[in-house]
């Protein structure tokens, strides 16, 4: 089987129901250790011929992550039945693999899905292998005998060459500068305390009367019988025939077996700078401040410190964080000196600002008094002017005013007190609005005049 990629929430949900045990792993887009660990987490979805492995990320299925009560990413979760049974959390393919194993049998009896018997059914041991071996050589189209001499030639070149490996390796003038400063002052990494594997054959370990089995009773090439124990996951004959059943018209089947192929994975390793880590939650935290993704297995182990080279280590590290300590303290300081300069300038122009707009009011107050002063000017000149003009005119014509109250403006029409007659030359009008001769004045009659 392959690992199932699943979009959206209704996949998923057809997806439990549809499979009586399956494991989802929920994975997220942003997660480093999932893109990572995913190539494992395809090969053992390959290798697992019961159990159905799908992959879910966060974001294609929303709210529906709740319900599942999903802490961290990866989360593997085996169901059966649509039923959570058990779960493992972080990359812990180990665990995976383990969960997997003591619920397979939740699964029931499988078939091979190229066909033809269960290994546990009516046939015996002979007749099963005599079934397969039929099988094969009608796929294949080669003959027992051919396979078995070419067994026999083949014997004495069990170890493949070994291939040199030809990329380029990261030095310090490829990295980025960021990487080139937290080289050498990194304190997360182990790659100082790395341990090379043993140069050991990978087909050193196999059973030799497994290897016999399937070459001599059952025509397999060496080549591929060794395939056929190193990566299937029962290491036992019967599983060497499934894998070869499904993997035998793969292009690379007859290629030579890799160094270190089927080893097991003691640490991690980026790719790009091939810093070591022996525990997850350090390749998580360096992921996270470095933000590199490409993560690797590896089988180089991780030699632990001795108590002076912790107590070294440990030493270096309060040295580290003692001067970058002292470079925030001296960075607070160049920031307080700052900080305080733009305060006294602030303060200085707002004084500035102040004293301006207090000197324009005055100078407002001013102007408006001399405006009042030079307006109250005019109205006593204009009052002296129109005292005079009466004053004239009252000597013109021997204490007469002629003039009236209008709307013109000051313009006083003084009723006349004379005792005297009336000229002979003076206006018809005048003579009438005089009071008669003898008469007193009296001021509720003025209407009348």
């Amino acid at each position: 089987m392959t690992l199932i990629e699943l979009t959206s929430a209704d996949q998923l949900k057809s997806f439990l129901e549809k499979n009586i045990v399956s494991v989802v792993t929920f994975s997220a887009h942003w997660c480093g250790p999932c893109k990572a660990s995913k190539p494992q987490l395809e090969a053992l979805a390959k290798s697992s011929s019961k159990v159905p492995i799908s992959i879910v990320h966060e974001s294609d299925i929303g709210d529906l992550i709740h319900t599942y009560n999903v802490k961290a990413f990866p989360t593997y979760i085996f169901f059966h039945k649509g039923t959570e049974v058990q779960r493992v959390q972080g990359v812990n393919l180990k665990g995976l693999q383990d969960m997997l194993a003591a619920h397979a049998d939740k699964a029931g009896a499988s078939l091979p899905e190229t066909g033809g018997n269960t290994l546990g059914g009516s046939h015996n041991v002979a007749e099963a292998r005599a079934l397969r071996l039929a099988k094969l050589e009608a796929n294949v189209g080669v003959s027992s005998a051919k396979n078995v001499a070419e067994a026999e030639s083949t014997k004495d070149e069990s170890t493949p060459m070994d291939i040199e490996d030809t990329k380029p390796a990261v030095t310090e003038s490829t990295l980025p500068t960021d990487e080139k400063d937290t080289t050498k002052d990194d304190v997360m990494t182990d790659a100082e305390n790395v341990v090379e594997p043993d140069k050991k054959s990978p087909v050193d370990d196999l059973d030799p009367e497994s290897i016999k089995s399937l070459t001599e009773e059952m025509g397999f090439s060496l080549l591929r019988a060794q395939k056929g124990l190193l990566f299937s996951t029962g290491k036992t004959v019967e599983s060497a025939v499934e894998w070869l059943m499904e993997h035998q018209d793969d292009v690379d089947i007859d290629d030579p077996i890799p160094e270190n192929a089927g080893a097991t994975a003691s640490s991690y390793k980026c790719k790009v700078t091939g810093k070591i880590f022996s525990k997850i939650a350090d390749l998580e935290l360096y992921a996270n401040r470095t933000g590199y993704t490409d993560f690797e297995e590896s089988t180089e182990s991780v030699k632990p410190r001795t108590a002076e080279e912790k107590a070294a280590k440990i030493l270096e590290i309060k040295e580290l964080l003692k001067a970058k300590r002292e470079e925030r303290e001296e960075a607070e300081k160049v920031d307080h000196t700052e900080q305080e300069k733009r305060r006294r300038f602030m303060g200085k122009e707002v004084a500035q600002t102040r004293e301006q707009m207090e000197k324009a009011e005055r100078k407002r107050e001013a102007q408006g008094r001399k405006r009042e002063k030079i307006e109250q000017k005019k109205e006593r000149e204009r009052i002296r002017a129109e005292l005079e003009k009466d004053k004239r005119e009252r000597i013109a014509n021997k204490g007469k005013l002629k003039g009236r109250l209008g709307v013109d403006g000051y313009a006083p029409s003084a009723i006349q007190y004379q005792n005297t007659e009336s000229s002979g030359d003076e206006p018809a009008e005048t003579a009438a609005q005089r009071p008669k001769a003898g008469s007193s004045a009296n001021a509720a009659k003025i209407d009348e005049y």
